[in-house]
C-alpha cells in the first residue's frame, strides 16, 4: 500500500546511494574532483556514463572548459576523501593536493585517475541537458581501470553525508 507524503520525506528511502567523483582539469590546467550522488550508466555501445552537476559549482565550468571528466568509484576506505571533496570548493583549494589522493594520469583524456579507487572511466563530453539546478553532462567512456585489489564500493547510506559500503547478500 502506498500513501501520498511530501516529496522530503520520500526521498529519503533511496539509501543505499552511489558515491561517485568527477574529476576535471579547470581552465589553469588543476584537476578537481567533486564528490556526486548521481551518476548513471546511459549507454552500453557506445559506452556511456552521466553525472549530475549543479551549476554553480566550480567543477561545472572545470567540465564545460576541459571537454573531457573522470568518473571515479571509491573504495569504502575513501569515505573521508569523499566527505572532503564534496565540502571544499576547488576555486579557493587544489584538493588533490591537500588531501594527499594518490594519483595516475589518465591514458585517454587530460584528467587523472585515482590509484585507491574501486574503478575509473575516462569520459569525453558528448552532450549536456539542463536540469533545474542541475546539468546532465553525458560522457562517452573512452578508457576504463580497476583496482586489482579486492575493495568495497562506497555508498551514502543515510542523510546528511553517513558513508559506507553495502553488504551483498545472495538469495539463491
Amino acid at each position: 500500500m502506498q500513501k501520498q507524503v511530501a516529496y522530503a520525506e520520500a526521498i529519503e528511502r533511496k539509501y543505499p546511494e552511489s558515491v561517485a567523483y568527477a574529476i576535471a582539469k579547470d581552465r589553469n590546467g588543476k584537476s578537481n574532483p567533486i564528490t556526486l550522488g548521481w551518476v548513471m550508466c546511459t549507454s552500453h555501445q557506445p559506452p556511456m556514463i552521466a553525472i549530475s552537476v549543479a551549476f554553480e559549482r566550480f567543477s561545472y565550468n572545470a567540465i564545460r572548459h576541459s571537454k573531457c571528466f573522470t568518473v571515479v568509484f571509491p573504495s569504502e576506505a575513501q569515505a573521508n576523501e569523499a566527505l572532503f571533496f564534496g565540502t571544499r570548493s576547488g576555486s579557493d583549494t587544489d584538493k588533490l593536493k591537500e588531501y594527499g589522493t594518490k594519483t595516475d594520469p589518465a591514458v585517454k583524456i587530460d584528467s587523472v585517475i585515482l590509484q585507491d579507487a574501486v574503478a575509473n572511466f575516462e569520459c569525453v563530453l558528448e552532450g549536456e541537458l539542463a536540469t533545474g539546478d542541475h546539468v546532465i553532462f553525458a560522457g562517452r567512456v573512452v578508457a576504463s581501470h580497476v583496482n586489482t585489489e579486492q575493495t568495497g564500493r562506497l555508498y551514502t547510506i543515510g542523510p546528511g553525508w553517513k558513508m559506507g559500503g553495502v553488504s551483498q547478500k545472495s538469495k539463491d
